[in-house]
């Protein structure tokens, strides 16, 4: 779970509390000034000073507190789209995941989908768990998103990790058969049919609720 920033100074000693007072006001100062990651006119980039803290985080603040520090400055600089894509294709693994896990907190709307897709084509527990989150349960279509949960299905992903399970698998048929057909591959290579699949194909069996009926409580990831 992402840390505030007040829970992130309550943990940090003083010379990471200073690192991260500093990058977040160099973050917040190319917010003010209205730079959101785009090259300049002439065609030459320059990476900003929040950019390059962004790789050092975890050296500076600890890798445990490395993911919260990454999306508060993401968060600070109101990063946008050249920004986050260059953070994520350059970064290492957990550079890419705090990417994906601060998305939804950006003003991106579905522009940085590419994104998620290119985390859920990987084999990467770590970027597949981060792609699922609230971003993927707003913007991903129907067939994006039934392929998410398969995905989470496939490398073992808890389907704890998918936001909004509750809402877009319930009475999802063409979610029931796909999730039906892949029980049925796992059956007939002698392979155990994941418990987390019962569990979505229960919610995508079940009967959407009507119009007027209120809607059954169900938790969401």
């Amino acid at each position: 779970m992402l840390k505030s920033r007040e829970e992130l100074e309550g943990v940090l000693g003083g010379a990471a509390r200073a690192w991260l007072h500093e990058a977040l006001a160099e973050a917040a100062h190319d917010a003010a000034a209205g730079r959101t990651g785009g090259a300049p006119d002439s065609g030459r980039y320059a990476a900003p000073p929040w950019e390059l803290r962004y790789a050092a985080a975890g050296r500076h603040c600890g890798l445990e507190h490395a993911d919260s520090v990454r999306s508060l400055l993401l968060t600070e600089a109101r990063a946008g789209l050249p920004s986050v894509t260059r953070l994520y294709e350059q970064g290492t693994a957990a550079e890419r995941r705090a990417v994906l896990l601060t998305l939804h907190r950006l003003a991106l709307g579905a522009l940085a989908l590419p994104l998620v897709e290119d985390a859920l084509r990987t084999n990467d527990t770590r970027l597949v768990a981060a792609a699922v989150g609230p971003y993927a349960a707003e913007h991903l279509d129907p067939h994006g998103w039934r392929h998410a949960v398969l995905k989470c299905l496939f490398t073992e992903v808890p389907v704890d990790s998918v936001a909004g399970l509750g809402r877009r698998a319930r009475g999802d048929a063409e979610l029931a058969r796909m999730l039906g057909d892949f029980a049925a591959e796992r059956t007939a290579a002698g392979r155990p049919v994941p418990a987390d699949l019962r569990t979505v194909l229960a919610l995508a069996q079940a009967t959407a609720p009507g119009p007027c009926a209120p809607a059954a409580p169900t938790e969401e990831s």
